[in-house]
């Protein structure tokens, strides 16, 4: 029987250690692919290893293995410690992480092969998604079960962000997949068509809206007022936050499919929700940058809230620029160009890993039953790395992408094309190797934090207990 005095945190510290791995592997397929598309040679005439193969493998292994553990990881430890009570179920907290490290091998293994639905970010198949379906449900009994039964009445607006993510990741992914299945590896959408493309990125824009934003937004409200010591900066504009996002995100899928021959009253939708979706994201970026009001000088000193900090100014930045480029007439200039690969890696990597990074660095001390990680200086080096591998990244993706979307849209007097195509891809060639540094930095970036996490492993408890906080003090 568990020890109801003490907290669950052995599936805590398996999904922490599985997100650095992932981590690691997720970034090196990208930084792989990343060369590829300078030196094609690099897929060595296997079929496994082109391109084509291992970019949905790079997408899947970033945003489902690291950032999947990373959230499921931190929604264990955080939904315990604010509402005083261990997980609702060990051995479906267990079944959750064997479950989905099941889930992230099949599809690495499935994706080379060439069975896929073709679908972004669902492209593993029928009997893959028949298992994460099952494991999600078990996540989801863990967690709402563990608020079921808190000590306390008030719910902390990070579970609110998280059981969002938890509910509509659900409804997302079981409608987006309802498939006629032909096969063990082969199936056909229930959706043709339009209907297929409209689901499929009503299902794509929420996995960004709800997996890559909603749960990452529950660690940060949690882990930058408990890393700065000081309290939320305004917790009725969290749950004003809260409820916008929502409200709104979910309507702002057509802007993907502006100029195909989706209605244009869908596409125009999509981009009013889009751009109403600036407001409730800014609230939320401001909310948690000013939550340093008054501590701003623990930047200097804490190289974990600088991690915390600039993720969030990310998402600041990120946020307004999704809005901008859904607008008709940017999206003209973006679209098919490496802008939209600027914007997508200023939200995955400054945003998405920066705030798991940062994260990971506060909970892993308290969870090996350490004061602090072994090397601060390591800590702050692994900022500066990644830090100027973003900006290297995505600056050189802006600039190739506009170029891309003037060259192509060049014409001459007559009519004709101003540029081939050969000629765009010519002048790219250059910002390919800025972001393959700016990726390979951050990679490096990754090496560093395997290092830390592990001499702070070796050096703490693998089996430390902590105990269940009594409801008169605070989380």
């Amino acid at each position: 029987m568990a020890d109801e005095t003490t907290y669950n945190d052995v599936v805590v510290r398996q999904f922490v250690l599985a997100t650095v791995f992932w981590g690691v592997i997720g970034m090196a397929v990208g930084v792989l692919i990343a060369a590829q598309l300078m030196w094609p040679a690099l897929n060595f005439d296997l079929p496994w290893l082109t391109y084509s193969r291992l970019r949905p493998l790079h997408t899947n292994a970033v945003i489902f293995a690291f950032g999947g553990s990373a959230l499921i990881g931190t929604s264990y430890y955080i939904v315990q410690r604010t509402c005083h009570v261990r997980l609702f179920s060990d051995k479906l907290a267990a079944f959750s992480f064997w479950g989905w490290q099941s889930v992230i091998v099949l599809v690495a293994i499935t994706l080379p092969l060439g069975i896929t639905q073709s679908k972004e970010y669902a492209e593993a198949e029928w009997p893959i998604d028949i298992l994460i379906a099952v494991v999600w449900i078990a996540y989801a009994i863990v967690f709402f079960g563990t608020i079921a039964q808190r000590k306390i009445r008030h719910i902390y607006v990070a579970n609110w962000f998280y059981a969002a993510f938890v509910i509509t990741i659900a409804v997302l992914h079981i409608f987006n997949n309802l498939v006629i299945p032909a096969g063990l590896t082969k199936s056909y959408p229930i959706y043709a068509g339009v209907v297929d493309a409209m689901v499929q990125w009503w299902y794509g824009h929420n996995a960004v809206g709800f997996f890559l934003t909603a749960g990452f937004l529950g660690m940060m409200y949690y882990f930058i007022p408990k890393q700065a010591n000081r309290p939320i900066y305004s917790y009725r504009l969290s749950i004003v936050h809260f409820w916008a996002l929502i409200s709104v995100y979910m309507w702002a899928g057509p802007h993907h499919l502006h100029y195909t021959s989706l209605p244009d009253w869908a596409q125009s939708l999509g981009m009013v929700f889009s751009l109403i979706l600036l407001a409730p994201s800014w609230g939320g970026m401001i909310n948690g940058i000013m939550t340093l009001s008054g501590a701003w000088h623990k930047l200097r000193t804490d190289p974990i809230l600088k991690f915390l900090i600039v993720s969030v100014s990310f998402y600041g930045m990120s946020t307004f620029e999704g809005p901008m480029m859904s607008i008709k007439t940017v999206n003209a200039l973006s679209h098919y160009t490496d802008w939209t690969i600027g914007h997508v890696h200023s939200g995955a990597l400054g945003w998405v890993a920066m705030i798991s990074i940062g994260s990971l660095y506060a909970l892993i001390p308290k969870i090996f039953g350490r004061d602090k990680m072994h090397s601060t200086a390591a800590i702050d080096l692994h900022f500066w790395i990644s830090t100027i591998g973003v900006v290297l990244y995505i600056a050189s993706m802006w600039i190739a992408g506009v170029m891309q979307g003037l060259m192509w849209r060049a014409t001459n007097d007559d009519g004709t094309l101003t540029y081939s195509f050969i000629e765009s891809l010519e002048a790219t060639y250059p910002y390919y190797a800025i972001r393959l540094l700016g990726g390979a930095l951050f990679l490096a970036g990754m090496g560093v934090m395997v290092w830390n996490v592990y001499r702070t492993i070796q050096a703490g408890d693998s089996k430390a207990t902590v105990p269940v906080m009594p409801v008169s003090t605070t989380a």
